[in-house]
This record gives structure tokens, sequence and C-alpha cells, in this order.
């Protein structure tokens, strides 16, 4: 599921290329829409349907006091970056607003200027030709299919696992198997689907299950040296150490989410992959509040950890995510960087408040409806600033 939305975010970066030229917006916005509405990351992060739920998964010990998958679904709701970056993107697309240097982007771009700058860059940008047998449906039908077997599946092993209806059956199930069960029924129906109508031979088929393990090689890595530090960490008791800490400091304990947020934007930024920082955070925020009484606590911590790792992953430079949307939308690199990066700390500001609030009240819908209300309190006020400073610029 991953691969497909990353997919899907290459080809949403293509189209807003082509709308581009057409309606005269900046090269800049299109690298941001993709980014900001169909970003693999952030959108992996709130899918259950996918890798990152086999991964938090992983990390749970059984003593939780709740599985790994249930933790991860319990977790969406308190993720407040990815549902707020949602709720960003559709007031600026109802509302027209945009401001800092998108605002001077956007302006250049209504004077025919789509670039900016870095223009120069894709003036010899060739275009792959495409497979004249290839049709839409061959990208639908195998989505649909690894979709639709993820979910029996799931539902097929919770049923195993004792569940006595489908919501129980669904939460308690065993997401690994059934996602390698999914990805070989697809991986069979694509065989069927290609081969026959000779949309790709054999042997290119094949070559690609080569590329595809090399493309997984870097997520095994960082799993085996994830699951190393846990051991480590485990044996170095760091969970009952934190543990005292927090217990005899009530406060700790509410900024600890807003505190790991800001540690895993830092990680991720620095090191531009989601996926490692939460692999290295997750472990040691769950060894932090073992037992069923500091459920909620380690819930939101680490969705707090997943907010973070997916908000610094957006912002970095060196961000595989980044880069596929600047060179998708033929956007030069810096200006996609520096332009996405002032929308992105206005919501991850709004999270850090979001979070110290969660920390207090332990309620999602609390937590997200205060949220959600400062958002658009604080985009409110930036309009309307902005707003003010075209007045004074057309009176002067």
């Amino acid at each position: 599921m991953d691969m497909v939305i990353t997919g899907v975010s290459l080809c949403s970066s293509f189209m807003v290329n082509v709308a581009s030229s057409r309606v005269r917006t900046s090269r800049s916005h299109c690298g941001i829409t993709a980014n900001f509405t169909i970003s693999a990351p952030r959108d992996c992060i709130i899918a259950p349907i996918s890798s990152w739920a086999a991964a938090v998964n992983s990390y749970v010990p059984d003593d939780a006091g709740i599985t790994g998958f249930q933790l991860f679904l319990r977790t969406i709701p308190y993720n407040l970056y990815a549902l707020l970056t949602l709720a960003m993107v559709l007031f600026v697309v109802i509302t027209g607003f945009d401001f800092g240097q998108m605002k001077r982007h956007e302006k250049n771009a209504a004077n025919g200027d789509l670039f900016t700058s870095g223009a120069e860059e894709f003036e010899t940008v060739e275009t792959e030709n495409a497979s004249e047998k290839g049709k839409v449906m061959d990208l639908i039908l195998p989505v649909a299919v690894l979709i639709l077997s993820a979910i029996g599946a799931m539902i097929y092993t919770g049923y195993l696992g004792g569940a006595t209806d489908v919501f129980t059956a669904f939460s308690g199930c065993d997401a690994e198997t059934s996602l390698i069960f999914a990805t070989s029924v697809t991986i069979l129906f694509m065989l069927i689907l290609y081969l026959p109508r000779k949309v790709i031979t054999f042997k290119g088929f094949m070559d690609s299950f080569v590329e595809g393990f090399k493309l997984m090689i870097p997520a095994v890595a960082i799993l085996i040296f994830a699951w190393s530090l846990k051991g480590m960490g485990d044996a170095l008791g760091i969970g009952v150490f934190v543990e005292n800490l927090v217990g005899t400091n009530a406060s700790a304990s509410v900024i600890l989410p807003a505190v790991m947020f800001m540690i895993a934007i830092f990680l991720a930024f620095s090191t531009g992959t989601s996926w490692g920082t939460f692999a290295i955070l997750v472990p040691i925020v769950v060894a932090m509040f073992p037992g069923q009484k500091n459920l909620e606590m380690m819930i939101i911590s680490v969705a707090a950890v997943l907010a973070g790792a997916v908000c610094g992953d957006h912002i970095s430079p060196i961000s595989d995510t980044t880069v596929m949307s600047s060179a998708g939308a033929q956007s030069n690199h810096i200006n996609h960087v520096s332009t996405q990066m002032q929308y992105a700390m206005v919501v991850a500001a709004v999270c850090i408040v979001g979070y110290l609030i969660a920390g207090i009240v332990k309620i999602w819908w609390a937590a997200l409806g205060s949220s959600l209300l400062i958002l658009f309190a604080v985009l409110t006020v930036l309009k309307r600033r902005e707003q003010k400073k075209d007045a004074e610029e057309q009176h002067a």
C-alpha cells in the first residue's frame, strides 16, 4: 500500500504540473499541492493497510495491554499533523489564501513566470514514452485487489484469533501475515492480468522483483537496527528509568508528547526519513509507558512521534518525498522546500499546543477539536494580516 500511495503521489505531481501551465499557478504551488495532499508518509500514517501498521505492531510487547495493530488504529485520531495538514489544505483551497514566499511565487505566476527561479534546469527535460498497451485499469485493478485481499485477510486472521464480529476481528488481526498474503495475491493477479495481453514481458516482470527487493533493503535495514536499539533499551532499563522520572513529576508526563513531537521533527529533518525516525523513537516511547494505567499516554506519545516524523520528512530538503514532489511538479527544489516549510511550520506550531492539550485531557476529540479551532484562528489572523498588507500596497 505504501508503494501504491507513493505512485499516486508521483502521478499527482505530473498532473498538477500540466495544470500549472493552463491556470497560471506557480510550480512551487504545484509541488506543495502534491506533497501536502497525496504524500506517501502522511497518508500511510493514517492508513491501517500499510507497512507502518506492521512496523508499529513489531515494537509493542505482549504485556502492553494492547496489540500493535490496535495501537496504530488508536493513534490515528491523535495524529494531529496529518489531520491538521488536510484541514489547512481545505482552508487554503476554499479561501485562495497564500502567504510568505508562496504569495510572491503566485504573483509571479499570474504575470507568466511559473518558476520565479530555477527554470533553466527543466528546459531539457524529456518525456519518457509510455507503453501503448497499458490502460488505466492496469493500475486500478491491482490496487483494488491489494486493498480487498488485505482487508479480507485481516478479518480472516482476526476470526482465527478468536474474534466474534468484524470489528474485533479487524482490530485483533495478524497484520504482518495479512499484508504478506495480500501482496502474494496481488502479484499473482498482476501476472495473470499483464502477461496474456503482453503488457510486459515475463523477463521484465521478474526483473521488477529484483528492483523491488533493492528498494526494500533500506527499510529492512532500518527495522533490524530499530529492533537492536529496542533490545539495548530494554537491557539498559530505559523504560523503568523514564517511568520513575515521570511518576515523581506529573508535569513531565503532560509535556512528554509535545517534547517527543519536536524531537521527531528534528531527527526526521536531519536524516530525511520518517521511517527511520519512528523506528528509533517508537520503541523508546512504548518502553516509557508500561502497563494498562499508562496506555492512553503511550498512544498519545506514539502518535506524536509518528506525526513529528512525517512533519520533519515534509520539510527536509533531503527527503525522498520532497525530492519527488519538486521533481514531479518541475519546481526548483530550494523554492519548493522554502515555500513548503512556512506552511508546515504553522501546522507544527499548532500541533505542539495540541499535544500539550492531549497530555492534559487525554481525550482524542477534545485535543483534535481544540487543535482545529486554534489552526483556523491562526489562519484567519494570517489571512487578515495579508489582506491588510495588500490594501496598504494598493494605496501606496
